[in-house]
């Protein structure tokens, strides 16, 4: 792939409905950044409420806005990708919000010093619907990440996922949830080098996502994900482990209360 010296280092898709309440953070935090070489593709899914007004007073000229009906968040965000040119991609949607204002300067200054990696990632942090931080991600993204990484699950919050557009292809649409899950594996399998950022959180993560509110569905799809990249056999021996993880974490949680 021949690439695009004029294309700006970042790609920045973020995806809203009816998301009034939420989609100002996100878009003041993409604002206040002091790294300016990115786009901003936001792509609406012809929402009813005030977000659309919110977003064309949150003047950037280095945001493009789309608003029509789509099949769903990760039809949408195949829209901004199919929209994008920036050569690393970041997804942050509504209510999600960059860590501090420096966040792309120190994803930019990491590939600049590992010469063009294929994933760079950091931490995240968990808020609430108003921007309160509520913890750390229950999976603290590891020192080293691999395609085995992922047999864990989603070990890097998607957010907090920094892709070179080169590995990436579209997100599957027969999954409802968790098509992000199958969309970092991919990437995963063809990157020959990543860059983890260490304790440093990069992204805060609004609790309330919709594979938060669709917690079975999403574990159900992960789990048919895990099966067709690691195999069967392997992904019911790990969630067996998952399982008494889970009650051990309850038994002591229930502990402490007493």
């Amino acid at each position: 792939m021949t690439m695009d010296t004029t294309a700006p280092l970042f790609a920045i898709i973020t995806v809203t409905f009816r998301a009034e309440d939420t989609v100002g953070r996100t878009l003041r935090s993409v604002d206040s950044q002091t790294f300016t070489d990115y786009e901003h593709i936001v792509v609406d899914g012809a929402s009813t409420d005030r977000t659309l007004a919110i977003i064309e007073a949150e003047v950037n000229p280095r945001r493009r806005v789309v608003s029509e009906k789509d099949r769903g968040i990760y039809d949408a965000m195949n829209k901004g990708l199919a929209m994008s040119r920036g050569r690393y991609l970041i997804f942050l949607n509504a209510g999600d919000k960059f860590h501090s204002p420096d966040t792309l300067q120190i994803i930019a200054d990491a590939i600049a010093s590992a010469g063009e990696p294929g994933i760079v990632y950091g931490q995240t942090d968990i808020v609430d619907n108003d921007g309160r931080r509520l913890g750390s991600r229950h999976l603290t993204a590891p020192a080293t990440l691999s395609l085995a990484s992922f047999a864990d699950g989603m070990v890097v919050c998607h957010q907090a996922f920094v892709a070179l557009r080169s590995l990436v292809g579209f997100y599957n649409l027969k999954y409802r949830f968790s098509a992000d899950y199958d969309w970092c594996i991919r990437c995963l399998q063809h990157s020959r080098h990543n860059v983890g950022l260490g304790d440093t959180v990069i992204i805060d993560y609004l609790s309330e996502g919709m594979t938060t509110r669709n917690m079975l569905p999403s574990l159900r799809e992960r789990f048919r994900i895990m099966c067709c990249y690691y195999g069967v056999l392997p992904t019911l021996g790990r969630h067996l482990g998952f399982a008494l993880r889970w009650l051990r974490r309850r038994k002591n949680n229930n502990t402490n209360i007493q």
